[in-house]
Parts: C-alpha cells; sequence; structure tokens
C-alpha cells in the first residue's frame, strides 16, 4: 500500500487559521483537513463544508421506528395474539404511543451513529492519522494532501503557508 505525502502546516492562533484556510483555498491549493485541539467557530464554513445532511438521515431512521413500532405493536395486539384489555379494541392507538415513542427514538439513534461512523471513516480495525500530537493540545495544524495538489508545486504550497502564517511546515507521509 502507497503512503500519501502531505504537507502539514502548523498554526498558533485560530483567527490566523482561518485567514489561512482562505488564502490558501483562493490560491487554488485543495486543503485535506485543518485539526484543532478545540472546536473553531467558522472553520467549516471557511474550508467550504457543505450542511449535514444527518439530520435527513434522523428524520429518515425516525420514520422508520415509527412505522416499525406501530406495525409490529398492530400484529401482535390484532392477530397473533389478540386480548381485550380493559375492555378496549383490539389496536387501539393511544396504548401503542409510548412504546412507539421509544422505539422510533431507539432506531434514530442507533442509524445516526452507524451513518456517522461511515461518513466519518470512524472504524473500529482502522488507524488514525496523526499528523501532528501538539494538534489536541495547543496547536491548530492544517493537513494538506500533496497528491491532490500535482498542479501547484511544492515549493509555492509551502511559500504560500508561510505568508499565510504557518510556525512550523513539514512534510509527512502516512
Amino acid at each position: 500500500m502507497e503512503k500519501s505525502r502531505y504537507l502539514v502546516g502548523i498554526f498558533d492562533d485560530e483567527d490566523i487559521l482561518i485567514s489561512a484556510v482562505k488564502s490558501i483555498r483562493e490560491a487554488g491549493v485543495r486543503i485535506h483537513e485543518c485539526y484543532t485541539p478545540y472546536p473553531v467557530h467558522g472553520l467549516g464554513h471557511a474550508l467550504g463544508y457543505r450542511r449535514s445532511r444527518l439530520p435527513v438521515a434522523a428524520f429518515i431512521f425516525g420514520l422508520t421506528g415509527t412505522i416499525l413500532a406501530l406495525l409490529m405493536q398492530y400484529y401482535m395486539h390484532g392477530f397473533d395474539w389478540p386480548m381485550i384489555i380493559g375492555g378496549k379494541d383490539y389496536t387501539s392507538l393511544p396504548p401503542f404511543i409510548p412504546v412507539t415513542f421509544e422505539v422510533t427514538v431507539l432506531i434514530s439513534s442507533l442509524g445516526m451513529v452507524t451513518v456517522f461512523m461511515i461518513i466519518s471513516d470512524l472504524r473500529p480495525y482502522g488507524k488514525a492519522k496523526v499528523f501532528d500530537l501538539r494538534a489536541t493540545d495547543d496547536k491548530m495544524v492544517m493537513a494538506i494532501d500533496l497528491s491532490r495538489n500535482k498542479k501547484m508545486k511544492l515549493e509555492n504550497i509551502k511559500n504560500i503557508l508561510t505568508t499565510a502564517g504557518a510556525s512550523e511546515i513539514h512534510e509527512k507521509s502516512l
């Protein structure tokens, strides 16, 4: 398996990082990812990320859970094992509501966790890409995949990072 080469820029301040992301993207360089020790407001917008579609997945899983719960209870109480409880009809809707709510929440949460793990490429057997350990302490790290930026020379990208405010620049193979 061929290792990917990355150019890693280390930044000391979040404002410098956001302005660097904007200037680097304007120069035509494709950024792989930025890693920060805490959430940085506006970084996702600066990187050009689209709005997440996770709420759509949540709605679909919730609707699936609601339909499954209602069909399951309707089948159990109406056909498989009909019992008259409290003089009510076999398939009265009000007693079905608590179970329907709980199954909806269960299916929705399990589905969202699964989709999030797939989208984020978080596998239990995968190996995490660590560009710089200081990204968990006090530094902001920008990783640029060199295989996706073949049109620009390495020195040009380094110059752009330097003028954007990177305190350190180094290459890393993962």
